[in-house]
Order: C-alpha cells, then structure tokens, then sequence
C-alpha cells in the first residue's frame, strides 16, 4: 500500500512541475495541455481518472491521513502561495480584526447558509496534528484547529444531486489587465465529508494567521497542499465543474495540475 501511494505521489509530482512550468513559462511547445481535444492531453485526464477511482477504491473514503505528535512539529507552518489578498474587502476585513466576515454555503443545497467566524468558533471542534505536503517537495508538521466541514454542510442541506464542492477565496493570486483572478478549489463530497476535512481557524494552538490562510483556510488532510485553499469566503455545491475557471475544477488544475492531488 504505502509503495503504490509513494509512486502516485511521484507521478503527481512530476506532472504538477510540467503544469508550473507551463503555467509560468507559457512554452508554446506544451500548448496541448491547454486544448481540451488533444489526445496526449486526454491520454493524462484518463490517467488521473483512473488513478482517482484506483486510490478511492484501494484507500477507502474514511481512512484517515496519518496524526502526530505534539514533539513532532518542529517549525512553524511555512506560508506559500499568496500571503496576503489585497482586495479591498479583504483588507475591509482584516482591519475589524474579521469581525464581519461571514462563511457562506450555497448552490444545491436546500437553503443558504452563512456563519460568522465568532459561530464557527463555538460549534463543535477538532484539532488534528497532521504532515501538510506541498508539489514543491516540501512537508511541515503542524497542529490544525477548526470545525469539521460535514456538520456545517449539513445545516444548508445538501440536496442528491450535488458531486462536488467549489470553494472560493479571497486570494486574487493572478492580477491582469482586464482583472483579478482568484484561486479556487474544489472536491468531491467524499473529501468534503471526511472526519479530518475542516474548517481551520487555528494553527500550533494560535489563531490562524494572515500569511496562512486567515480567517478561514480548508483543511483536506488526504491531499496535497494546493487543495487546501485559504481565505476562504463561499462553497458552493454543484453537479458539474466546468463552468468555474477554465472547467478543471481550480485554479492549478486549471493551469495543467491534476485534480485530485490525493496522497
């Protein structure tokens, strides 16, 4: 188990540095994984289809990723990404100390709901001691307090026909010309229903800070870190990823990563 795990995690890596480096360098020799009917680039998606299905069924839905020890964290939660949105509601935000920002879940559920940041705080919570690992290579120990994300769909009612959560963000991680573009994930409802999966509002026993995803970052313990989104503001339950970004499902995957990002 652990070896075919360790080479799914090699795989992703090295497709996830192809998709960087396409996404950074615009290399118009790679243009296919932008074209949706190439055959090498359907060759990958049946790939990462497959691999999805093969560790859902060889892993199960409620495995849980692996905790440690408080001895075991041995440095602060190294912040990458963007570290700080620069949207003016953002900064509205950050400067009541967040006392108006509010979690909202929407789309197919049975009625909209949202949360202040003081309600998230005083439902029920869990504090997990888990290893975050980045495409970059890196890992970092770290101990996450939040509130489980099930319950919380739970209130607004999901309805059956809802596949996936969308979950958007304040980080406009890509300015241009004609505007911000902002980082958005996704996951299916296994994931967003897993015991470790939460809303974290706090880190090594601090609230949580800007550079890591404040007020409110997602914590998706079975994956790789670009599926944990930061400064997270909406999910949505939908049927169908492809009116979102570029129809991959986020904003890397969107840029060549795969979807998945299981580890």
């Amino acid at each position: 188990m652990s070896q075919i795990i360790l080479n799914r995690r090699r795989l992703l890596l090295g497709s996830a540095a192809l998709g960087s480096s396409v996404a950074l360098s615009g290399c118009n020799q790679f243009d296919f994984l932008g074209q949706r009917g190439n055959p090498v680039r359907q060759a990958m998606e049946q790939a990462n289809v497959l691999t999805y299905h093969a560790q859902r069924a060889l892993i199960g839905d409620q495995v849980l990723a692996r905790e440690y020890s408080e001895s075991e964290i041995r440095q602060g939660m190294k912040p990458n990404g963007s570290t700080e949105p620069t949207t003016a509601e953002y900064s509205f935000l950050r400067m009541q100390d967040f006392a108006p920002y509010r979690l909202t879940i929407k789309g197919m559920v049975e009625r909209e709901v949202s949360f202040s940041l003081e309600e998230l705080r005083n439902m029920p919570a869990r504090t997990q001691i888990t290893r975050h690992d980045c495409v970059e290579g890196w890992s970092c120990i770290a101990k996450w307090t939040g509130t489980p994300l099930g319950p919380v769909l739970d209130a607004a009612g999901v309805k059956p026909e809802a596949r996936y959560c969308v979950y958007h963000c304040f980080d406009n991680i890509q300015r241009t010309l004609s505007g911000d573009i902002f980082y958005y994930e996704s996951s299916d409802l296994v994931d967003a229903y897993h015991p470790q999966t939460l809303l974290a509002y706090g880190l090594n026993d601090q609230v949580l800070p800007v550079s890591n995803g404040a007020p409110v970052r997602l914590r998706i313990e079975r994956a790789l870190g670009y599926k944990q989104p930061k400064y997270l503001h909406t999910i949505e339950l939908v049927d169908d990823l492809t009116p979102f970004g570029r129809g991959r499902g986020g904003y890397w995957p969107d840029n060549g990563y795969d979807w998945y990002g299981g580890i």
